[in-house]
């Protein structure tokens, strides 16, 4: 008789309750037909790698995250490029991996069905190699974005305790000490193999996929398994840059874009905000900035090199529902975005070249065709 997969469950006890957790699986017919569930629980110390890396040890299959957009963040760097498969139970006010899988979000006993009954589907897996103040480097997975500029500092500007009462209004108030922030960012940066370019820019995001909450879709062609990511750089210099923001955001991508009609009518890019598309990123900053990894803060770093590993990890959605996008990708194409190993933490770009970044250019100048 064949033997029976095997779930294991991490989950953040201050977003879940467990007890509840247990009962709403135990509940759940298709779970009969797996081996016994084994628990994890996360921990301030550890938001959820060692927890995963305990599951794949006893065996798991499948690893069901239950908790905030850190707790899943956290399991997916560790299932990885393994062959166990990764469900979501999420809590939170971010969900952003689900929001971008139009998964359920508030029915417990959907999301635990999706879990046991449900299909496999890859998507990509995006890596961050962060430079540190102090010249030591580490690395970090993210499912959905990463930036550096309004977005990070927003993040480190949110009150805790409010956004655990209210949510994503809680951020109104962050954006607002952001903005106040004059600074810009001044880098040079390597898009795949593109040259050095330079460029001043409020914020950078890079995103595996495209959907804020409020279904605010800020990187319009990011997919989340074509092997590549999207980014866009943020260069407002004024209120109207803002607007223009405002416009490309809410009413082009937000509106525009859901139909085919509405596509037609879609803009150029504007002056204040541009986007590109690649697979590899290297960034130089003139300073160390504060950067976030799917909504966390990840501290400050001096420099970024980013990549995507096509396929990387193995997610459970319903089944029949969703079609990959990948199959608009040349098979060559995506065999050769998976990198053959990470790249040594010397390579960064600014290292083996002139210490100064050069001065700002024209937003013309400096982004590259994609």
């Amino acid at each position: 008789m064949p033997s029976r997969s095997r779930a294991a469950v991490v989950y953040n006890p201050v977003k879940v309750d467990g007890d509840e957790l247990r009962r709403a699986i135990d509940a759940e017919p298709a779970a009969a037909d797996w081996d016994e569930t084994v628990w994890f629980e996360t921990s301030v110390e550890d938001p959820g790698g060692g927890q995963a890396k305990a599951a794949l040890d006893a065996g798991a299959d499948m690893v069901i995250a239950a908790g905030g957009d850190g707790t899943i963040r956290a399991v997916a760097e560790v299932l990885g490029g393994t062959s166990t498969s990764l469900a979501l139970l999420p809590s939170g006010t971010g969900n952003l991996l689900a929001r971008n899988l139009d998964l359920t979000l508030d029915d417990l006993a959907n999301s635990i069905n999706v879990a046991f009954a449900g299909a496999d589907r890859r998507i990509d897996l995006a890596w961050a190699e962060l430079r540190r103040e102090d010249g030591s480097t580490d690395r970090a997975a993210y499912l959905v974005m990463a930036g550096f500029g309004l977005d990070a500092k927003m993040l480190s500007n949110t009150d805790e305790e409010l956004k655990a009462k209210v949510g994503w209004l809680a951020y109104v108030a962050a954006i607002r000490t952001a903005l106040r922030d004059e600074n810009r960012m001044r880098m040079r940066y390597r898009l795949d193999r593109h040259r050095i370019r330079a460029l001043s820019a409020h914020t950078l995001i890079i995103g595996n996929c495209g959907s804020l909450p409020a279904n605010i879709l800020l990187l319009p062609t990011a997919a989340i398994d074509d092997g590549r990511f999207e980014a866009v750089f943020l260069r407002p210099e004024s209120a109207w840059g803002w607007t223009q923001i405002m416009g490309k955001v809410i009413w082009e991508n937000g509106v525009l874009r859901r139909t085919r009609w509405g596509r037609k009518f879609v803009g150029r890019d504007v002056d204040a905000l541009r986007y590109v598309k690649g697979r590899r990123l290297e960034v130089v900053l003139s300073r160390p900035e504060e950067i976030e990894l799917d909504g966390d803060g990840f501290g400050r770093a001096s420099a970024l090199r980013t990549w995507i590993d096509a396929g990387g990890l193995i997610v459970r959605v319903p089944p029949g529902e969703h079609r990959p996008s990948e199959e608009r990708a040349d098979p060559q194409e995506r065999r050769e975005t998976r990198p053959e190993g990470p790249p040594p933490a010397g390579a960064l770009p600014g290292e083996a070249e002139d210490a100064e970044l050069p001065g700002e250019v024209t937003a013309e100048e400096s982004l590259p065709t994609p």
